[in-house]
């Protein structure tokens, strides 16, 4: 692996903001960076846990706080050396150019879950919290046609298509996506809001590149970018 290079696994969550910022990062650290992409969490084949578990190469890993958990428990991260990025609430996708609907009350996604003959879930963090505790707790995880989907761009790609009436997933997913509206953020008694986190995969021969990025990722010059995903930047001012 050459020093100059650096391979990162990225979700979804962050990946609008991510793909702005690393051609600045590039040309000013003068470090090549490689991107492949990863659910932070779920059974499937092509997560991040069961790509590093198979061998493939990384040095840094973007996914979700919960997902970046597992991977520090299965001993696949160097303790210490990351940075939580950005935080960014569930929102509501609609095909574009349909009406937008209310989702300003826990009542109204309620009944707009219930009218929904399918409804697009990622299988990943976001996912996993829906169909194991809002959905039960609104109980209508019985009444409800749920397709997850392998990654969040496979939820938009379905409401775009006409697969699904809506999709319920992180706003950064949503803003820049094809063939979607975003109809609004779920409201705060029922919002989950994700943390996405950076960290250096053990094993990794780029160590000082890989926090470069880190860093950079976690500064307050990759603000704007973030806020312009539908994220929250976690950079302090300092």
């Amino acid at each position: 692996m050459r020093s100059g290079v650096v391979n990162v696994l990225i979700s979804g969550g962050f990946r609008s903001a991510y793909e702005q910022l690393v051609p600045e990062f590039e040309r000013t650290s003068g470090i090549k960076v490689t991107t492949g992409s990863g659910a932070s969490q779920g059974a499937g084949p092509q997560t991040i846990a069961a790509q590093l578990a198979r061998g493939v190469s990384a040095d840094v890993v973007i996914l979700s706080k919960e997902g970046l958990g597992e991977l520090i428990a299965a001993n696949r991260i160097i303790v210490g050396i990351g940075a939580d990025l950005a935080r960014v609430p569930l929102g509501a996708a609609v095909r574009t150019g349909t009406p937008k609907p209310n989702v300003s009350t826990v009542e109204a996604i309620k009944q707009l879950l219930l009218k929904a003959k399918t409804v697009a879930i990622p299988e990943s963090t976001s996912g996993i919290w829906l169909r194991t505790d809002l959905f039960p707790r609104l109980g209508i995880a019985e009444k409800i046609n749920i397709k997850p989907t392998p990654r969040g761009t496979h939820a938009t790609e379905m409401v775009a298509e006409g697969g699904a009436d809506l999709a319920v997933m992180p706003v950064s997913e949503i803003l820049h996506a094809a063939g979607v509206d975003f109809a609004g953020s779920l409201p705060p008694e029922i919002q989950f809001v994700q943390v996405f986190s950076a960290a250096v995969v053990a094993g990794s021969r780029v160590i000082e590149s890989a926090k470069r990025l880190i860093e950079f990722l976690a500064s307050a010059r990759a603000s704007e970018a973030i806020r312009k995903s539908g994220m929250q930047s976690l950079a302090t001012s300092g």
